[in-house]
């Protein structure tokens, strides 16, 4: 048994994803649940995001450990995922690996609530920032037709005009959840130049003119995603918003409806959603809506923006 080694690398080859892949494998077997989420499985298969990078922790020539560094996201910060193979736990390879990885503001995303995700986390000073649960639910299974409250219409968003609105009711809706109820007209407007930003899928609930909630869907790996390398789309319920003073008329469940249709309509067999473990009236909702939890995932932040 070697000194272990850290290796930051672009697309894998070959052999480098099998090596990944034996990894996954064994520590899934171990653990229960998957130690990357469904997105960097995908990508994996074929080497990886261009964007990202993947680093190897190495014991002479073989692969005992792994890393998946996300660092597209402008408004959140850079996020990384680690596997180590469950023989060489207890080596330092897991710390290794995150001191690999860029300093400053960055997210620890574990899947499954594992202990020694979090030990490490501690360890290494990140602290936990969310709890995630992600839902799912077929687009096969019936879906009803929306039941809108007296005097609310709907209609898509307007890129150029609702922004400000957006942000406004956002951050009512979300007030107790910063991550998400902190974003800006800037948070927006990055997320509206990516290429899987779609305005036909976001849906905006008027009340005597005035924005008092939204549903804004997201597909994953359709034609518009360079990066889908072929895998089946997926929809996402992406953010879901009522205004507190519209609460509690039934807006959410048919805003809901609503954007759940139109993924149907674009022909996608299933649809995902993330919720705060925190928020339990929309767990609730979206429950009743057909939705179960698919997996548990826990993100680690460490907030020092001070390094570079």
């Amino acid at each position: 048994m070697g000194e272990v080694r850290t290796e930051r690398l672009g697309r894998l080859s070959p052999d480098q994803v099998r090596d990944v892949m034996s990894l996954v494998e064994a520590a899934t077997d171990v653990d229960g649940v998957n130690p990357l989420s469904e997105h960097v499985l995908l990508h994996l298969k074929h080497g990886g995001d261009a964007p990202a990078a993947n680093l190897l922790a190495l014991d002479g020539d073989r692969a005992v450990g792994y890393a998946h560094l996300d660092s597209t996201d402008v408004v959140e910060g850079a996020s990384a995922e680690v596997v180590v193979h469950p023989d060489e736990r207890g080596r330092g390879v897991g710390t290794a690996l995150v001191k690999a990885l860029p300093s400053g503001r960055l997210r620890l995303w574990a899947h499954g609530r594992h202990p020694a995700a979090a030990a490490l986390a501690k360890g290494l000073g990140f602290e936990q920032s969310r709890v995630l649960w992600q839902m799912r639910r077929s687009l096969y299974a019936p879906l009803p037709a929306p039941q809108w409250p007296d005097g609310v219409t709907v209609r898509t968003f307007v890129v150029g005009q609702d922004e400000d609105d957006w942000v406004r009711v956002n951050a009512r809706a979300f007030e107790k959840l910063p991550d998400q109820g902190s974003w800006t007209c800037d948070d927006l407007i990055a997320r509206e130049k990516e290429p899987w930003f779609d305005p036909a899928g976001f849906f905006i609930a008027e009340r005597d003119g005035a924005m008092i909630g939204f549903h804004w869907t997201k597909v994953h790996g359709a034609d518009n995603d360079p990066s889908a390398h072929g895998h089946q789309p997926v929809g996402e319920v992406y953010v879901v918003g009522v205004d507190p003073d519209a609460q509690g008329i039934g807006l959410g469940p048919a805003l809901t409806l609503t954007g759940l249709r139109h993924l149907r309509a674009r022909g996608l067999p299933s649809v995902m959603l993330y919720v705060d473990e925190a928020n339990t009236n929309a767990i609730g909702v979206y429950e009743r809506l057909g939705f179960s939890r698919w997996d548990t995932d826990v993100s680690y932040r460490r907030a020092d923006t001070s390094r570079s």
